[in-house]
């Protein structure tokens, strides 16, 4: 009879893959980190041009899984998927270390990361559900909690130490530490190679997914009968269990309808955010000297956290870049308090957490997050000088957000999500980021050539937009009808 230990033990090769996805989220965000900045800084850029580039690129990231998933599901298999693309992972960090300066070596360097973080981001969450197949419920969620850990432990190292690289080294070490970093998971994923276990392509036929249902529903959707619904006409060419997953399909996307506005105003963070926290005062944590000629050898170690203010005097200063470590911390430590203690306070109060209704607090609490950027900016233009730690404020509330809307969307759509159709609902959430991204490079261009609001009038008006679409997202969520396909497997998040 197994044990507790053994239903926890995880396959060996879980470690590559984990560890491959630490490094890589380290690279991408460690270039995220200095992005926007670089831009303004060293291009030339306006600030609304930089933002606009930021969210195109992050569209693009996540956009391009669509394309990822295809090649591995019908071409490549996911681990050859995963291998050849982050190549070009590396080649993009590598153009933009040696392009400083460069507006083409940016959009080139960009291009190519797109296709590689898009690419692989898919498959890298699926291969680890491949190495599962044979462990108990409980391994599985133990393998998915670490991998969603090893994103923020990636993403809070890289918002911590690539701003130091960049203060220190100059640009071309701060992108190029990236591109070592990836280069490092590549050969991490490598390393569990003859371990993996492969499931190949599936070139043969498949079962209809919920685009080819739908098409052939709505060119009959004339033949309808009374009392038949949309999907019913798809009944005489599909099989039910066909019809049925494009109808649960159908509902998921209904609820996905209004989350890209949630992820406009979060990836801001990495934009407008850090736009914000650069006018605002830097604190000064920890200042100290060392003595060139005792410890002049701590020098290159200490230059990895720390500013160097003077020759032997060196600071470690939270600014508008380094603040972007908040978000990965909080999500670690919020995980687990919302897990372990709200959600079962909030249930013995008498309010049952469901997925829903913490994706709904989620919202609401995005748009209040910004409400209060909004505030700050009010100060800020009245002529008060505001340290870079009030920032604190509206990054715990949205990380608050994003951990409901977040860690719960995927949690929602695997649970109401026929099996033969899981794969296409994670594309399907990832794209939910794209177009949010996309979202905020319209309305920055709207704003600029219409409304021109600027200041605390912008920050108003992403919470005013986010207050109407989380009432939106309320009254469907409401009126939604859970269905029952079985108990999914263990879900990972996104970063």
């Amino acid at each position: 009879m197994k044990t507790n230990t053994d239903d926890l033990r995880l396959p060996p090769q879980t470690k590559f893959i984990i560890g491959n996805e630490a490094c890589e989220r380290f690279s991408y965000y460690g270039m995220i980190a200095i992005l926007t900045l670089y831009m303004v800084r060293v291009l030339g850029m306006s600030e609304a041009e930089a933002t606009g580039v930021m969210h195109t690129f992050k569209a693009a990231v996540y956009f391009l899984p669509l394309a990822g998933a295809w090649l591995a599901d019908r071409w490549l298999g996911r681990y050859w998927t995963i291998l050849s693309l982050s190549f070009f992972y590396c080649l993009g960090h590598g153009v933009l270390a040696v392009s400083e300066g460069s507006t083409g070596g940016l959009y080139l360097g960009l291009a190519l990361i797109a296709v590689g973080a898009g690419g692989i981001k898919p498959c890298v969450s699926a291969f680890v559900g491949d190495q599962l197949a044979s462990v108990q419920e409980r391994a599985l969620l133990k393998a998915y909690s670490l991998f969603y850990w090893s994103i923020n432990f990636g993403s809070f190292f890289a918002f911590g130490l690539i701003p130091t690289i960049r203060e220190n080294y100059g640009y071309s070490w701060a992108f190029g530490i990236p591109g070592i970093a990836m280069a490092m998971a590549t050969f991490i994923f490598w390393l569990g190679t003859r371990h993996y276990v492969r499931v190949p392509p599936r070139r043969g036929a498949q079962a209809a997914g919920f685009l080819r249902v739908f098409l052939h529903a709505w060119a009959r959707r004339r033949t309808r009968r009374p009392g038949q619904s949309f999907f019913d006409v798809a009944t005489g060419r599909f099989s039910r269990e066909e019809v049925e997953g494009a109808r649960a399909v159908a509902g998921i996307l209904g609820i996905f309808a209004t989350v890209p506005v949630f992820w406009a105003l979060f990836d801001q963070t990495h934009s407008t955010w850090v736009l914000q926290g650069e006018k605002m005062t830097p604190v000064t944590l920890l200042a100290f000297g060392v003595d060139p000629a005792g410890r002049g050898w701590m020098v290159p170690f200490i230059k990895l956290l720390c500013t160097e203010t003077a020759p032997g005097q060196f600071a470690l200063v939270l600014n508008s870049e380094r603040m972007q470590t908040l978000n990965p911390l909080l999500v670690m430590l919020l995980i687990p308090v919302f897990t372990a203690w709200l959600y079962p306070a909030s249930e013995k109060l008498g309010f049952k957490p469901t997925a829903l209704r913490r994706m709904s607090v989620g919202m609401v609490l995005g748009a209040t997050s910004f409400v209060v950027c909004g505030w700050l900016q009010v100060r800020m233009d009245r002529g008060e000088s505001l340290s870079i730690a009030w920032q604190m404020m509206p990054y715990l509330i949205l990380t608050a957000g994003e951990v409901m809307v977040s860690a719960t969307g995927l949690e929602f759509a695997f649970a109401q999500a026929p099996p033969s159709l899981k794969s296409t609902i994670m594309s399907l959430w990832l794209l939910t980021f794209a177009v949010g991204n996309y979202l905020v490079v319209v309305v920055t261009r709207v704003n600029t050539t219409f409304v021109k609001a600027s200041g605390a009038a912008a920050f108003f008006f992403y919470a005013a937009l986010l207050f109407v679409v989380g009432g939106i997202f309320i009254w469907t969520a409401l009126r939604y009808r859970e269905r029952q396909f079985g108990v999914a497997s263990g879900t990972p998040s996104q970063g």
